[in-house]
């Protein structure tokens, strides 16, 4: 089955970390990445702009980022396939992000087209 994690974290904090700490947090996104490779749970991931960048689209119009009021904001997703929730719940807990933000966990639906 596959499931979406979405990635909540404080963007702000990248504005301000240093170089270091950067390529510490990257590094460890790639081992991440490279762990569900090499499982073949991997099917795609991708970081995100910081929210200031974004743009919402309503009836009413449209609206400039950042869009929630609080301070954390998702940041990127991966899209694995897991044997089920439980497993899905395994590999969402390992992600870098579990350990300083919060991962969300959601099933994607199976539709035909």
């Amino acid at each position: 089955m596959k499931y979406l994690f979405l990635l909540h974290d404080n963007e702000s904090n990248w504005d301000t970390m240093d170089e270091a700490k950067k390529g510490e947090v990257y590094g460890s996104y790639m081992a991440y990445t490279d762990a569900l490779k090499k499982a073949d749970a991997y099917i795609a991931a991708a970081p995100l702009s910081h929210s200031r960048e974004g743009k919402r689209i309503r009836a009413s119009g449209v609206q400039d980022g950042p869009f929630a009021d609080g301070k954390e904001q998702l940041g990127g997703f991966y899209m694995v396939d897991a044997k089920n929730l439980d497993d899905a719940l395994d590999w969402a807990a390992r992600c870098p992000c579990a350990s300083f933000g919060h991962v969300e966990v959601r099933p994607i639906w199976n539709i035909e087209v």
